[in-house]
């Protein structure tokens, strides 16, 4: 029995049990998962607005109007970003915007394009 165990990627408790085909479950924490899913341990996971996974080199479309700190125009929505560099911290997402320069974004206001 102790073979069909894995641990929880979650609480890390170790008794995930086999739940159906490709599915565990955590008796402790209620979190259910696919292991074959599961990505490398301590990889950084960046998902946009509509929770598509991002990689660093994609292009990501600005969904919001974002105002600029020390500019008087915003950052307009639809506006493409090509080749983004995934970062850890509140704004992961380091890019250069055309008219703009360096900028860091949330990855809640994109979308990947």
């Amino acid at each position: 029995m102790s073979e069909n165990m894995k641990p929880c990627p979650q609480c890390k408790s170790p008794y995930g049990y086999f739940l159906s085909e490709e599915l565990y479950s955590c008796p402790e924490c209620g979190f259910e998962w696919n292991p074959e899913e599961q990505l490398e341990e301590g990889a950084l996971v960046v998902k946009d607005a509509n929770g598509n996974v991002l990689q660093d080199g994609d292009s990501v479309i600005i969904v919001k109007n974002l105002p600029v700190k020390g500019s008087s125009a915003p950052i307009k929505a639809g506006t493409k970003v090509k080749k983004i560099r995934l970062t850890e911290g509140d704004h992961n997402i380091d890019c250069k915007i055309d008219g703009f320069g360096a900028m860091a974004l949330k990855s809640e206001f994109v979308k990947k394009a």
